[in-house]
């Protein structure tokens, strides 16, 4: 099947922007066999580094001309800011004939597949991928390497060869989430973690909030498994049934803040407030929730998708023009926003 290119233009970001529920997770992308010890590069949003890779004088003449994006879900505010955000920086390197097309995947992987396939038809300069399935992409982008095209991974990582991964700092949120957890606990407590898709960014997020628990002996994990899709509706299915299940619980940690909010509200209406929640993306209507008295919603590990898919087009014109970037794996630290500092924090 193959899927209509539609230019991203300020009235189309007008539109996206006015969707106002989130339903899929937005993510990280650390690429594989990597780690995030030394060789990974922690990094703001405003600048690239350079290599030692030498520009060819060829390559000086070289103009940024088409950028494509396939993400995770359009109608979830996370991704829209995405789009804005690799429009913004493409316009900026190139000039306003650059063109930009943004198509949303669903999380189907076959969407994704033929997305890819018809950027590389369009001898598209430089692909952003935030991937469906962090496995099942990998002969697409195999296929559009072998094509000379750049793909960059942004939000969640690959079990492919990429020119470049830019993410969130996805096990450092789920440790700062599940940290806060713990101390507000006091290391004693029964606690559910609300899970998500399978893709490298809610497995680091995981993996991180796990490692925290650990620690805690006393600390009980009721739920670690089910999987909330990222989304508002799949966080209010899953929790309705865990609170079913379980008659006490004192925390609940989310993969993301559409899965929270779901989750806040299955608790409201089953009339339950033993317990708070911690969420990962600082998304409007978490930041909403963290300064509200009446929500469940204590903290939130929040990302920067706008700086991912504009650290992304940086990169991918750095290498256009021959500089690689010094650590394919560059990563966006995640900060935590809690009741205490969210009437200073501005959220994304």
């Amino acid at each position: 099947m193959n899927v209509k290119k539609i230019p991203f233009t300020s009235g189309v970001a007008a539109t996206l922007l006015s969707i106002v529920s989130g339903t899929l997770v937005s993510c990280t992308n650390v690429a594989p066999n990597s780690d995030t010890g030394s060789n990974t590069n922690t990094t703001n949003t405003k600048n690239v580094t350079d290599t030692s890779t030498q520009t060819n004088k060829s390559d000086l003449n070289i103009k940024l001309r088409s950028v494509g994006v396939t993400l995770g879900d359009l109608s979830n505010p996370f991704f829209v800011v995405m789009a804005k955000g690799a429009e913004k920086e493409a316009k900026k390197i190139g000039g306003n004939d650059v063109r930009v097309t943004v198509v949303s995947s669903g999380y189907d992987l076959n969407q994704q597949f033929n997305q890819i396939e018809n950027f590389v038809a369009a001898n598209t300069d430089i692909i952003i991928l935030n991937a469906a399935d962090s496995k099942g992409i990998r002969p697409a982008v195999d296929q559009a390497r072998k094509a000379g095209k750049i793909v960059i991974a942004v939000d969640t990582g690959v079990d492919a060869e990429v020119d470049a991964t830019v993410t969130t700092n996805n096990v450092q949120a789920g440790e700062i989430s599940c940290q806060y957890i713990a101390d507000r606990l006091k290391g004693k407590g029964n606690v559910v973690i609300v899970n998500g898709p399978p893709v490298a960014s809610v497995i680091q997020r995981v993996d991180g909030c796990l490692k925290v628990l650990a620690k805690y002996p006393d600390i009980k994990l009721l739920s670690k498994d089910q999987n909330a899709e990222g989304s508002r509706d799949g966080g209010l299915r899953v929790m309705s049934d865990v609170l079913v299940t379980f008659p006490k619980i004192d925390a609940v940690f989310a993969i993301n803040d559409p899965s929270g909010v779901g989750v806040d509200l299955a608790a409201s209406q089953a009339k339950r407030k033993e317990f708070f929640i911690v969420g990962v993306d600082g998304a409007p209507e978490a930041i909403q929730a963290i300064a509200s008295n009446d929500s469940l919603y204590a903290a939130t590990a929040t990302q920067n998708p706008s700086g991912m898919t504009e650290k992304a087009v940086q990169v991918g014109n750095n290498i256009l023009h021959g500089k690689k970037p010094a650590s394919p794996n560059i990563l966006i630290p995640a900060k935590l926003i809690t009741k205490e500092n969210v009437s200073t924090s501005k959220g994304w």
